[in-house]
């Protein structure tokens, strides 16, 4: 196995953000819904070990998830908090 065989990647994938106060946070529970600033039809982040690296679509496959990757990812566009 070479050394680059090795290496673990964790990918993550970012659907959409949300800025709540503190207070709200701790009185969510089971159930609770967080609304996002995504729409259904937005493009998805793609992270590798939490740096973003490509934008995607989502898709559902049978009854799997899964995340087809559409273009690069601009860092800055990522950093600025655009969806």
């Amino acid at each position: 196995m070479s050394q680059i065989e090795a290496v673990d990647v964790e990918i993550s994938v970012v659907l959409g953000r949300s800025v709540l106060p503190m207070q709200q946070l701790l009185r969510m529970g089971r159930g609770a819904v967080i609304p996002l600033d995504a729409s259904e039809r937005d493009e998805v982040w793609i992270l590798a070990n939490n740096h973003p690296v490509a934008r995607g679509e989502i898709e559902i496959r049978d009854d799997r998830i899964a995340i087809t990757v559409t273009r690069p990812a601009d860092v800055y566009d990522f950093m600025a908090g655009a969806a």
